[in-house]
């Protein structure tokens, strides 16, 4: 690839021999300078993918300022991409620093003032530091990566990520990176790319092909039993497990549940303190604690090195999310597990799913093996009994768990109101499965040594008593309860038996295909038009289709519906509430409020400037908490000078070097007041020395002028007293020597001399000098 031997270094010393199809893919481009839109699966190695050309496009360190940008939609990817970027250019003199939310503000502050070369930041407290420090410290980028582009569109970043697009230089290189994109990139489309090329890698294989699945369905109530069961059973000691939930709660709950039992875990969530996420995530990266309990904030680019087995507690409703989740093993070439917990609500998401991912169903039967991938199957409940003992006598004895478990069902269901709807097509199939034809899932054969209770236990799920519970509980019924069922059953029945006999129908003629599939046709059976074809090679009539039919849906509408970027923002701005007046007067007192905007098409409110919101230089419109004056504030705490002094400097050095005459404004009006102990900046040594040789200039012309007329003046020297002239008028103050009295002349003049340290004369003379007289004392 003809990089420099630093950076080839730097990439050996990682460990990296041959890149992978999207490195290879993407590096010569964005060397040859041009924007570049990437999609590839989670661990291809995008972030290698878009840090090679920046080192390679930076070369060495530069005072300018930033000069390439990375922006992350999470602290923990940014954390990670930092880290990423100091081993590989490790042996590069390369600048990068990390601007994050949650950090102190000052830091970054002083971190800016060293002119790094990579800023790698999240968008929130970036745009906070422009505005806050009003500086164009963006003006210099030459480079800049959107990583994971979609998710932070998705994370409602849009009005930072436009704001800082537009404080961009437009000769900039821009570099969009992420696991899942678009066909159609209508959302980066304000990313300001120039004539950008498009890299889509791995669409078919969306999941590593070393990745094993499994599919459980279960009830809910049994989910933490049977995590409890795969974290004992199947997990081995030395492997890293992570394990996603829905909500903190749960993250809370399952923590607190899994110390008591003596497992070593951590957790990590959004709303954790932020000292606290790096040291959780710290220790499970050292392997100090073998499962990490997470919600979706580590679903995106958080790399774990060796990471073995993903567990899903809550099913996503978003195949995109299932990809990332499941994307966290199986990296580089190593091999991984990933079981999913299904209930039969959430059976609509598994379908949606696999037509995302374009694969078939897999219902496990009385034959399937463990080796079978991608199998769903059920949970026996026999090997969940001692979980179940488990943690029923540990919530009993623990109330800080039962508070606990409370607060977990309260917001499991608050998720479950705001979590996004499957399709209706999965809808529709999940409500044709026969969940009690899904037998038990293999890899519990070996766990669940009472074969004869689980098959119990599967044949009651499988009865459907005939009578209802009300006539099997009142064995006497009154005459007209009994009227009530009877005409209950002369309505449903005939529906009931429809639907039977149409199960049976469907069942026959499944046995009949897959019977008529096994046997062998027999020689001399009738030829049809294709085998007729074929030996004779005639070419078959091509069936009428009008070239002007355009289908419904397209083929890979699914597909493209798990890559659609959609955030609250979008959904709330197509839902409009308009709320009336009945008065007359009041609805046009309410016109007279707002003018027409000719731009927008519509009445726009008069009152100016929306409250609490400040317009940035780019015409926009943010909110007033990201000018708070923290910037003004640490800078008068440090004596650091406001003004801009690369600008200034050259102007004061010239006009020092060509002489006092050059200096433009009123005396001390430029003097600069500074405190007993403090530094002077270079800007204020500079018009100090400007001043003093202003000073001896006009001490010079005052002291060279003649008499002739009335006269005032004033000097400083060195000298003994002095007193007037004969001829004109002078003064003078001396340090040291004595003074005395005289006088001469007729023009008369006085003066007064002091002989300690300091002394001051003046003189007054009339025309043709005359008298003069001095006066000294001493102090």
């Amino acid at each position: 690839m003809g990089l420099s031997y630093p950076i080839y270094k730097g990439i050996t010393k990682k460990g990296y021999k041959v890149p992978t199809p999207i490195q290879r893919k993407t590096i010569p481009l964005i060397m040859d300078g041009k924007d570049v839109v990437a999609m590839a699966r989670t661990g291809s190695g995008k972030t290698a993918a878009f840090l090679i050309p920046m080192f390679e496009r930076l070369n060495t360190h530069s005072t300018k300022g930033c000069r390439a940008l990375v922006l992350s939609p999470t602290r923990e990817l940014a954390v990670q991409t930092m880290k990423f970027t100091k081993d590989l250019g490790k042996f590069t003199d390369l600048k990068p620093t990390l601007i994050l939310g949650g950090d102190s503000m000052e830091n970054q502050f002083a971190s800016l003032h060293q002119n790094p070369d990579i800023l790698i930041a999240s968008p929130g407290r970036l745009l906070h530091l422009l505005v806050e420090m009003e500086i164009k410290c963006l003006d210099s980028v030459e480079y800049v990566v959107f990583d994971e582009a979609d998710r932070l569109f998705e994370m409602g970043f849009a009005e930072q990520l436009n704001e800082i697009i537009k404080r961009l230089p437009g000769s900039r290189q821009t570099v969009l990176f992420s696991a899942t994109l678009p066909k159609v990139l209508v959302d980066f489309a304000s990313a300001g790319l120039t004539d950008p090329t498009l890299i889509r890698l791995d669409v078919d294989t969306k999941i590593s092909e070393r990745l094993k699945m499994s599919f459980f369905l279960l009830r809910p109530d049994d989910k933490t039993a049977c995590l409890l069961h795969i974290l004992q059973s199947m997990v081995e000691k030395n492997q890293q497990t992570l394990v996603f939930c829905s909500t903190k709660h749960h993250v809370d709950y399952i923590q607190q549940l899994l110390e008591n039992g003596g497992f070593n875990s951590t957790y990590i969530y959004s709303s954790l303190d932020q000292t606290a996420r790096k040291i959780n995530i710290a220790k499970f990266r050292k392997k100090l604690s073998m499962i990490l309990l997470v919600t979706d904030i580590a679903a995106r680019g958080i790399d774990i090195p060796m990471l073995d087995n993903v567990i899903n507690y809550d099913f996503p409703a978003k195949p995109k999310i299932f990809v990332h989740r499941v994307g966290r093993v199986a990296r580089a070439g190593q091999t991984g597990t990933a079981y999913s917990f299904l209930t039969k609500e959430e059976l609509s998401f598994y379908f949606d799913l696999h037509l995302f991912l374009g694969r078939g169903t897999k219902f496990a039967t009385p034959t399937s093996k463990k080796e079978d991938d991608g199998l769903l199957g059920s949970v026996p409940q026999a090997a969940l009994t001692d979980s179940v003992d488990y943690i029923r006598n540990t919530t009993a004895m623990n109330f800080n768990l039962v508070s606990m478990h409370k607060v977990m069902s309260n917001g499991y269901k608050h998720y479950l109101k705001s979590r996004e709807l499957p399709s209706l097509e999965s809808v529709k199939r999940s409500k044709n499965v026969d969940l009690t034809s899904i037998s038990q899932h293999p890899v519990f054969d070996g766990a669940d040594n009472t074969n004869e209770l689980s098959q119990l236990l599967s044949d009651l799920q499988k009865f459907k008593p005939s009578v209802t519970v009300f006539e099997a509980m009142n064995t006497k019924m009154s005459k007209e309860s009994d009227t009530i069922m009877k005409l209950k059953r002369q309505q449903h029945n005939p529906a009931i038996e429809h639907h039977k006999k149409k199960l049976k129908e469907e069942k026959l003629i499944s046995k009949e295909t897959s019977a008529h599939d096994k046997t062998d046709e027999p020689q001399d059976t009738v030829a049809d038009d294709d085998y007729i074809a074929n030996v004779f090679q005639i070419k078959p009539k091509k069936d009428f289709k009008d070239e002007n039919y355009i289908p419904h849906f397209s083929s890979d509408r699914h597909e493209e519906k798990g890559f659609n970027v959609r955030t609250f923002e979008k959904e709330a701005s197509s839902i409009s509430l308009d709320l009336t007046t009945d008065d007359g007067k009041a609805a046009r007192k309410n016109l007279q409020a707002k003018k027409w905007d000719r731009k927008r098409k519509k009445f726009v409110s008069t009152n100016g400037t929306p409250a609490k919101k400040i317009k940035t230089e780019s015409g926009n419109y943010i909110a007033a908490s990201y000018k708070t004056h923290v910037y003004s504030d640490w800078m008068k705490k440090n004596n650091y000078n406001l003004t801009k002094q690369n600008e200034n400097n050259e102007e004061n050095e010239n006009s020092f070097r060509n002489g006092p005459r050059q200096f433009k404004g009123k005396m001390g009006s430029h003097s600069s007041k500074n405190s007993k102990g403090t530094l002077k900046s270079k800007d204020q040594m500079v018009k100090g020395r400007m001043k003093a040789s202003q000073d001896n200039y006009f001490s010079s012309q005052r002291g060279s002028r003649g008499g002739g007329g009335n006269s005032r003046g004033g000097s400083r020297g060195r000298s003994s007293s002095r007193g007037g002239s004969s001829r004109g008028g002078g003064g003078g103050s001396s340090r040291g020597g004595s003074s005395g009295r005289g006088g001469g002349g007729r023009g008369g003049g006085s003066g007064r001399g002091r002989s300690s340290s300091r002394g001051r004369g003046g003189g007054r003379g009339g025309r043709g000098g005359g008298r003069g007289g001095g006066r000294g004392g001493k102090r």
